[in-house]
């Protein structure tokens, strides 16, 4: 399958500049749905903090690329010029532009040293516009490199696998230690931010953040099973059986995205009348999906290991409500899911006057003019 066929590439200065200032908005916005998310089905409290970092990391992302295709069409002569994004499935910018970020990360330091400093740029600018009475486009593009790399330098960004981060929560018994591990991917199929977050408890000799030999595994095995693809279920086993001493107790995974724009996506469905009436006024065709997974252990049994010694393997309880769940195997995959809808009133409101059918469970997070959230079942 040519995946590039869903792909668009923003061709125009000025088409890219709106692309970043909507995101730029719509990052904004999320953070404030981050901080009214609290509740058991869609974020704990103690995982906010959590969320809004690795927003905050998306957000330098995309400021860093904004930085990058700041003069798109300008400068045919340097290559690449020019932003690819997943008009069909997604609305974020394609999975590798961040690989081709990353490689860029590692250069940033020799280019910084090669290229002069802002403030030469800015006065070089000047003089330019002053003597040839012309637009300095190749001291523009340099200036704008100059605050890519600095961004790929000096801040924190989200990255195409940000490795799995631990915490101690507390101990349960002297023999017992309970953690809470956090990472983060940009699927590779899908195009969008995915967000885990796992508590597990610990029964191992060595405190596993101490554990040289199975913090490692842990990390690789965590990393290599965060495609969108597979189910939590899946993950959560896997993890389970490959290490006899770690219990996952509760595994959640946040979609951020799609994320749907008249302008630069193609919709089918009722989002796309409710955008096409919406994208009247300038801003307000967007919507962003956001959806939280969460797979709880309910109990644990024990099986034999070796001739004399038992280990614990958790009982995962399933969403009794999901289709899959009525199947042979019984694999729905969670305990139970939440999806929500980011979006401005006014798609909000034509959304309510549609009132199109599979919308009636989705939560929708509606953004007024002066930026208050409300929240609407």
């Amino acid at each position: 399958m040519d995946l590039t066929l869903d792909h668009r590439t923003l061709e125009e200065a000025h088409e890219t500049r709106r692309y970043f200032a909507k995101f730029e908005r719509i990052i904004s916005h999320l953070k404030g749905v981050a901080d009214s998310v609290v509740s058991e089905n869609t974020a704990l409290a103690s995982e906010i903090p959590i969320l809004q970092a690795y927003l905050d990391r998306l957000s330098g992302t995309f400021t860093a690329l904004s930085y990058k295709y700041l003069l798109a069409g300008r400068v045919s002569d340097k290559l690449p010029n020019l932003l690819s994004i997943d008009r069909q499935d997604s609305g974020f910018p394609v999975y590798q532009e961040l690989l081709q970020m990353a490689n860029d990360a590692m250069q940033a330091q020799n280019h910084l040293r090669s290229l002069p400093t802002m403030r030469d740029l800015k006065l070089a600018m000047v003089n330019h516009i002053l003597q040839e009475n012309t637009v300095p486009v190749n001291l523009q593009f340099a200036a704008s490199e100059r605050q890519y790399y600095d961004e790929l330098a000096n801040a924190e960004l989200f990255w195409a696998r940000n490795d799995p981060r631990i915490a101690w929560s507390g101990n349960l018994s002297e023999k017992r230690r309970r953690y809470r591990l956090h990472w983060a991917v940009y699927d590779s199929q899908q195009n969008i931010p995915l967000i885990y977050i796992l508590d597990l408890e610990d029964t191992g000799r060595r405190p596993l953040a101490k554990d040289e030999r199975r913090w490692p595994r842990v990390q690789s095995q965590l990393v290599a099973q965060s495609a969108a693809s597979l189910k939590l279920l899946t993950i959560a086993r896997g993890f389970d059986r490959d290490f006899d001493d770690i219990h996952p107790k509760r595994l959640r995974r946040f979609f951020v995205g799609p994320m749907y724009s008249h302008t630069f996506t193609q919709q089918s469905g009722p989002l796309r009348e409710v955008l096409a009436q919406a994208g009247q006024k300038p801003g307000e065709d967007w919507a962003l999906a956001w959806t939280t997974e969460t797979l709880l252990a309910a109990n644990i049994e024990y099986e034999p290991s070796g001739f004399f010694s038992t280990v614990e393997r958790q009982i995962f309880q399933l969403d009794p409500l999901a289709a899959s769940a009525q199947e042979d195997t019984g694999t729905a995959g969670h305990t139970h899911q939440q999806r929500s809808l980011i979006l401005p009133q006014r798609p909000y409101q034509v959304l309510e006057e549609l009132d199109p059918p599979g919308f009636a469970h989705i939560r929708k997070y509606a953004v007024s003019p002066n930026g208050k959230i409300l929240s609407y079942k």
